[in-house]
């Protein structure tokens, strides 16, 4: 609770709380009153004829252990911060016990990572024990977004295939993982003209890998990929230093065909690699860079 941007949620959320849990006392007050109505102990409702509703006391264990929730609800409160922004009298955060948690788990899992800390990935490829390690290490933390498989999905780069956006030697893949990436292809569809002239232009993209494409619409657009190359170079076969695909080897990272080409032109796109220098260590980034640099050289996990 202590991550509110504005003090006025925090007040909102405080009152909010207070206000429940003595709600929940009133009722409780409320419904101990019982009102007898004369010469018949119910409550006055009936249902399908003959059946009452008796009016008959809360037992007291039960209001004993409502009573005694309430107050653990405020205890709990004052002690571990639940009011708003309050950090209670523990001083207690969630964040701050999983930054605790991690330092240990870190402490614990050292001496494990330490021992191929000055191996070079293609030593630790050959190391049955850092290939598990480094298993785990990507099914953990990678395979959400390129598959348990390591063969990606649409947006998502397959690491089997040796195709690399920013380089696939070990360093630059532990470069990728520790600082993460930001891709972004702008749109083009002002600097390209008109709907046509998209549409000649993603086919003769396509014509450089040799896709299936209309040979007259991509002699027409072979003038506007002037406003490519200077990512992806004249030949179009991409710039890993600005992270530019490669156009002439049949990997579409976002779909493949006229529709998908013209949809990239126009709209562009930015995709996010997100760094991993907070969640692993420099040890744990190493095996798991050689893991999947072993990826790619062996075509499948």
């Amino acid at each position: 609770m202590s991550d509110f941007f504005n003090q006025g949620w925090s007040v909102y959320i405080a009152a909010t709380t207070i206000i429940g849990l003595l709600a929940c006392l009133a009722l409780l007050i409320i419904a101990a009153r019982r009102k007898v109505i004369p010469g018949d102990d119910t409550t006055g409702h009936v249902w399908d004829e003959d059946l009452r509703e008796l009016n008959n006391p809360l037992p007291r264990w039960w209001m004993g252990l409502f009573v005694i929730t309430v107050i653990f609800a405020f205890a709990y409160l004052a002690f571990f911060g639940g009011l708003g922004s309050s950090k209670g009298v523990l001083d207690w955060s969630s964040s701050a016990e999983l930054a605790t948690d991690k330092v240990a788990a870190r402490t614990l899992s050292a001496p494990l990572y330490a021992q191929f800390a000055s191996m070079p990935a293609e030593q630790l490829a050959h190391q049955s024990k850092a290939m598990a390690m480094g298993e785990r290490l990507f099914v953990n933390n990678c395979a959400t977004c390129h598959g348990s498989d390591a063969r990606g999905g649409k947006g998502f780069p397959d690491l089997t295939d040796n195709d690399w956006l920013h380089g696939g030697t070990p360093d630059k893949i532990e470069e990728t993982i520790t600082h993460g990436r930001v891709g972004t292809m702008p749109s083009m569809a002002e600097a390209v003209g008109s709907e046509q002239d998209a549409r000649n232009l993603a086919n003769y993209v396509l014509s450089l890998s040799g896709s299936a494409h209309n040979n007259i619409a991509a002699q027409l657009g072979r003038s506007s990929f002037k406003v490519c190359a200077a990512c992806h170079g004249a030949a179009g076969q991409g710039n890993q230093l600005i992270g530019a695909p490669n156009l002439t080897d049949k990997v579409w990272l976002h779909g493949w065909g006229e529709e998908a080409v013209m949809n990239m032109i126009k709209k562009g796109k930015t995709n996010v690699m997100p760094a991993h220098d907070t969640r692993l260590s420099a040890e744990q980034i190493h095996v798991l860079a050689a893991y999947v640099w072993q990826l790619s050289k062996s075509g499948a996990p």
